[in-house]
């Protein structure tokens, strides 16, 4: 038997290196503690990353703390290289890598909006796209093209690698990314369409995979690196548990569900966000949400009361055992004057069309903010 980790001998990966642990699925070098149970001392270890990276031909996302993504950014800083940053159409402001724009240098960036399948079919994509350029700028992004795609439609994939053709121009390619948009499904996509979906990975294929980076060769001779996901603090995904992503990310395209509100009315998204209509004349409002969040309407006077006696009950997620970490609501208030997004970071958005005084709620951290209406 493979003997335990100890302060005076280390077991590591022997496809990246990494100090094997059995603690934590989502930390760097996690190995299943039965697979060292049952491993024999001569054995050779693999990570549970690169196990399923050699047999199955897929990457499992993994996350970095700050300090090591800032190492890596660092080093692509350094690098002529395309940088291809991809995002979450749900949760643009919480999937962008803060501060991505001071350490690009001078190399360009391909903004990629992951999930276009899960849009309503009536959203115009010219304005999203649109709309994608001008958060990036204020962020100090200035992409040279901002491409949506889906990682789980394999067709897709190959306009992105043409997209990644025309703007990399024979230089490396860097994937960066923060949690939970899709990045290594588009991975795993791309990789199919270079190595050949009937061709298992080995690491004689991809000699470079190391603990922080996976180098995929392409036909030129350059490389393209997946790099770990960094957990962005500013997600609505970083409140929840496993079990509740699922619930919150939309599946399918998603059905926009329309209520005539009066004013002083409030719609509750589970316990995660909160609509008030304060002021205005009767009108529909349009949710824009995962079909399987559930929603609940109710009187503005009795809003803070019915929250606190529903949390992680009637309203959910999170659900009664998670609501002990789970940050309480931030208000914003906005005074709409034309057709208006008021988009919930994470979650999805509402549309107004009227004037209206209206408030958004969401978990202090997470975002409400407004844009032009997209449909």
């Amino acid at each position: 038997m493979a003997a335990v980790e100890t302060t005076e001998e280390k077991l590591h990966c022997i496809g990246c290196g990494v100090v094997i642990q059995t603690t934590d699925t989502k930390k760097l070098g996690y190995t299943p503690s039965k697979t060292l149970e049952t491993a024999s001392d001569d054995r050779e270890l693999y990570c549970q990353r690169c196990f399923r990276l050699r047999h199955y031909n897929e990457i499992q996302d993994i996350s970095l703390t700050d300090d090591d993504f800032l190492h890596l950014l660092n080093e692509i800083g350094t690098k002529k290289a395309l940088i291809v940053n991809v995002v979450d159409i749900f949760d643009f402001n919480g999937s962008l890598i803060p501060g991505l724009h001071r350490f690009v240098g001078k190399n360009s960036v391909l903004l990629v909006g992951n999930k276009k399948d899960l849009l309503p079919k009536s959203l115009k994509t010219s304005r999203l796209r649109q709309w994608m350029r001008e958060r990036a700028y204020k962020e100090g992004l200035r992409p040279v093209c901002v491409f949506l795609t889906s990682a789980k439609k394999p067709q897709k994939m190959e306009t992105l690698l043409e997209e990644i053709e025309k703007y990399r121009k024979g230089l490396d390619v860097y994937v960066v990314g923060v949690t939970n948009v899709g990045k290594s499904t588009l991975i795993n996509a791309i990789i199919k369409k270079v190595a050949g979906v009937q061709e298992l990975i080995t690491t004689s294929r991809f000699p470079g995979t190391t603990l922080d980076k996976i180098e995929i060769p392409l036909v030129d001779g350059a490389k393209l690196f997946d790099t770990p996901g960094i957990i962005h603090r500013h997600q609505m995904a970083h409140y929840l548990h496993k079990k509740d992503l699922k619930i919150i990310a939309p599946q399918k395209e998603i059905k926009p569900k329309v209520y005539q509100l009066n004013p002083e009315q409030t719609l509750f998204l589970g316990s995660l966000a909160r609509f008030d209509f304060v002021l205005g004349q009767r009108q529909s409002f349009v949710v824009y949400v995962t079909n399987d969040l559930n929603l609940h309407r109710t009187k503005l006077a009795k809003a803070d009361e019915f929250y606190q006696k529903h949390l992680g009950g009637l309203l959910q997620p999170p659900r009664l055992d998670e609501i002990a970490d789970f940050p309480k609501l931030h208000r914003f208030e906005f005074s709409i004057k034309e057709p208006t997004d008021i988009v919930f970071a994470g979650l999805g958005w509402i549309s107004v069309k009227s004037k209206a005084v209206v408030a958004g709620y969401a978990p202090e951290g997470v975002e409400v903010i407004v844009r032009k209406t997209l449909i």
